[in-house]
This record gives C-alpha cells, structure tokens and sequence, in this order.
C-alpha cells in the first residue's frame, strides 16, 4: 500500500521536493508506515532559504506591534488546533495524547510571550553621556534563522525558536526530524492562516544532508538546534566556521538527590512521573536518582511499588501511563544498556525488556526499568539512555552527592528533594547545572525565563526563549548622537574624545 507523502512548506504554500529521496514515518505504537517526508537536497533548501531572504526586508520593515497581532491570531489558531496537534504528536512519537497536549501548550506558552515583543525590543537610552551627547541602544532582526528539532518534542520544541525569531523581525526556515515532521507543517499553515506574510516561515525534512547545506549556506545567519551532545558539538562548531550565530542544546544526565528528611511519597511519585514520563525521552527527564543516607531503602521500596504499576500501551488508548520508544532501533539500543547494567553489577529491580502490548505486537516498547546499587563507573550511568530506565545511586552525605553530580559531564536540568531550606539553599548554589527544582522534578522554565544547560548540555552562550532568546535573535547597535547648533564650532582634535 502506497503511504501518503508530505510536502515542504515552502514560500507561504505547500510544496513537492526537488528530492526524490523519501523517509518512513512509523506509528511506533505499531509499528505501522503512517506517511513518508521527503528528505531535503540542497536545491530544497536553496528555495526554502531564498523564501526567507526575500521576505526579510518587508517583515523586518513591520511595525513591532503589527507582528505581535499576528502572533496573537497564531496562538489563537493554535489553541483551536490543540488537540489535532496533540494527535499528530502521539501518532508520529508515541507518547500519550495528554503528554502531548500539555507539551503543545507549553510550547503555545512561548508564542504568548513573544506577543509582548514591542515591550521586548526596547532599548537603553542614557542622555548627556557628554556635553550635548546622547546615547540610546536599538535591536534588530539576525536575518534568515534556522531551526533543527528533535523528534521527542514534535511541537514544543519548534515553539521555542520560531514565534521568537519572527517577532524579533527575522524569517526562518524551520527542520524537523524526519520522524515527526506533521506538527512542524502543521504549524506553519496555521500562521499563514494567521496572517504571517508568505516566506517568513518555511519548514523543509530531511536529514543530514539538509542539516549540512543549512549549516553552510551564506544566506543564513542564525542556528538554533536541539538533539544530542555529538550532533550539537558539529552544529555549533560547524556553523561557527561558517559564521553563523549558533546556539545548540545537547543532552544530559539529569540527577535527583534525594535527603533522608525528604516527604518520600511525594518524592517518589514526583521521580515516577519525570521517570517514565513520554517514556523517558525527555531532555528534561529524570534518569538519576542520587539517595543521601537512609533515603535510598525507603525510596527504593515505593519507587518498585509505583513503577510496577505504570501502564504501557498506545499512546492513544485511555488509561495508558507510558507508551512506546521511537523506532525499533531505539528501543534495541535502550535493552542493549539494560544488558550492560546487568552484566556490570547493577542490582535490577524492574526489568522492562521483552515487553509485549496485546494488540501492539509489532510497537516499539520498552517497559519502566529500574536499576539500584549503580556505579559512576558503568556504562548505564556514563550514556544518555533516553529511554524508560531510572537508575539509583547512594552516597554517604550531601557533600558526596553533590560532588557526583558536579563531575557528570552534563549539566542541563536537576532537582533536590528535601524538606530543609538549608540543603534546599546550598543546592540551588553549589550545582554546576543549568535547570535547577527544588522539590520540582522536571524544572523546566516557564516561557519568560529562558531554557538552557551548563557544559556538554550546551555549545554557545545564550539559552532558548525568554530575553536570552531575544537577544540570540537579535544584534544590538549603539547609536552615539549629537545635534550641534548651527552656531557650534569646534576645533579639529586628534585625540581620543572623552565625552564624559
């Protein structure tokens, strides 16, 4: 049976590839071929590009308040669609349909704070920095940006980059995973609908070899992207030879240090659900528990009892906790480091390997796994799993554990479970991480703060959305002024002024 095939959006309208290449899209609750996404050339991503430079200089040229207006209509649109978007989500991805709802509105989270942007793009201005000297800050768009997703986050990580872009004056050119490329097409039809002039939004699929054309071509001036730390480091470093703006999001090892006097119910059903959730593939996902003292027998204890009863299945199907992995490839490499953890020492508490969903046979499933009595030294520990599988740690002390967590390579988002305001304090101060819960497992920042690690979660400077995000795209310019009356007459001098 012959599977629909996407088109690109391309120039405010719906487009057939140059590329005759094509890439399966699976239900990977079945395993089923749902569609195929073209996988972009380098003629695919010269029209997308040329799109977006010539609608820059008239989108630029847009009053500020005249694009947050169409922001407002978009995020409208967005809301009606809501729960298409949400059904897109689950059938490419996997996860539940309430899953993907919430992270479809946390991505409609972003687009209402970019609708401020007339408040977001003002200036400094000072007054007689010297005699008759004023001085005054403008901001003003990048150029054609460009966005490269991930599939865990079919319409919320998109969000992060786009509606910023735009309403900071620029054009984009938006390249989802080729897994999950619906939500992304979807999207730039409802902010055409919205009124966003054709150009300004271009989404294309493809895979390395449009990432790499992207990467390079002249006409693009920004780079923002999200996947994992190998791929991030050759973005930004790839990009930066190239002279682009890059800001590139990798992966993480994300740890919860969990103190003896923590509420331990509570604590647990908070890990559970950072855990498993969207079946563990979450950048933001709890995939470490480090327990101080006698925290780790009692948690462990409630965390087999909760995990045992987690429900696996469809993505689509009421009841269902957990669903699939994203391809079976994934969930080969996910029981492949289970076996190590295994054969390493690892104490196996849950084992969710050969895991069968009746009616699913042919999904991608992994079940909740949960590993005690872990070393730094083991292989389940050192790599991103990204997947269904927590792993516990003990240490003797706060100090113990917060030196472990400090030497982990990673640094995007963690979390300290304690009713103490002293270790709650000392934590906030003393972690080397980007994303910090205090008795929050998934500390993943609202729209107006910014989204972004610390060391190998991170290559370049500035974080996704909030000002951080305004001011990637954006390039600040100083404007030194002076009005001299016409009867004004200085000298000629060589030396350096000093205005003050």
């Amino acid at each position: 049976m012959t599977q629909p095939v996407l088109s690109l959006w391309i120039n405010g309208q719906a487009r057939s590839a140059a590329s005759t290449r094509l890439a399966d899209i699976a239900n990977p609750a079945t395993g089923e071929i749902v569609r195929q996404a073209p996988l972009a050339n380098s003629e695919d991503v010269n029209a997308a590009v040329a799109a977006a430079k010539a609608a820059f200089p008239a989108w630029r040229a847009t009053t500020p308040l005249r694009r947050a207006r169409i922001l407002t209509r978009f995020r409208e649109l967005m809301e009606k669609n809501r729960d298409e978007l949400a059904r897109l989500a689950s059938e490419e991805h996997g996860k539940t349909l309430a899953d993907a709802a919430g992270s479809v509105q946390r991505g409609i989270e972003v687009i209402e704070f970019a609708s401020g942007v007339p408040h977001l793009l003002k200036g400094e201005q000072a007054e007689d920095v010297g005699r008759g000297v004023d001085c005054h800050s403008l901001l003003q768009p990048v150029g054609v940006c460009v966005g490269i997703t991930p599939f865990n986050f079919p319409a919320m990580v998109p969000l992060w980059m786009f509606p910023v872009a735009i309403a900071c004056g620029n054009t984009f050119v938006l390249k989802p995973s080729e897994k999950v490329p619906s939500c992304s097409l979807k999207m730039a039809a409802l902010f055409t609908e919205a009124g966003l002039p054709d150009g300004v939004m271009n989404v294309i699929t493809g895979d390395k070899e449009a990432v790499d054309a992207l990467l390079t071509h002249p006409d693009v001036g920004a780079i923002s992207f999200v996947g994992s730390t190998p791929v991030a480091k050759y973005v930004y470093e790839t990009g930066a030879r190239h002279g682009k703006r890059v800001q590139a999001l990798g992966g993480a090892k994300n740890h919860a240090l969990v103190m003896p006097d923590a509420d331990m119910a509570f604590t647990a059903d908070a890990i559970v659900g950072a855990a498993y959730g969207s079946a563990g593939e979450r950048c933001m996902a709890i995939s470490t528990v480090v327990a101080v003292g006698s925290a780790g027998d009692a948690l462990l204890a409630l965390l087999q009892q909760k995990v045992a009863g987690l429900k696996v299945g469809a993505g689509n199907q009421p009841g269902i906790d957990m669903g699939p992995v994203i391809s079976g490839a994934h969930r080969d490499r996910i029981v492949s480091l289970i076996d190590s953890g295994v054969a390493q020492g690892a104490t196996l508490a849950l084992d969710g390997r050969g895991l069968t969903v009746p009616g699913c046979e042919q999904g991608f499933f992994v079940g909740p796994t949960l590993f005690d009595h872990v070393t730094t030294d083991m292989t389940i520990y050192q790599e991103e799993i990204f997947g269904p599988v927590l792993i516990v740690l003990r240490a003797n002390t706060f100090d113990d554990a917060v030196r472990l967590i400090n030497r982990n390579p990673y640094g995007n988002g963690t979390a300290v479970f304690t009713r103490s305001g002293h270790w709650a304090r000392r934590f906030e101060n003393e972690i080397e991480v980007g994303m910090v819960g205090i008795n929050v497992p998934i500390p993943v920042p609202m729209a107006f703060f910014s989204f972004g690690g610390w060391k190998a979660s991170l290559f370049g400077d500035l974080h996704m959305h909030g000002m951080e995000g305004v001011n990637f795209y954006t390039r600040s310019k100083v404007v030194t002024s002076r009005w001299p009356a016409p009867e004004e007459h200085s000298a000629a001098t060589l030396a350096m002024p000093a205005l003050g």
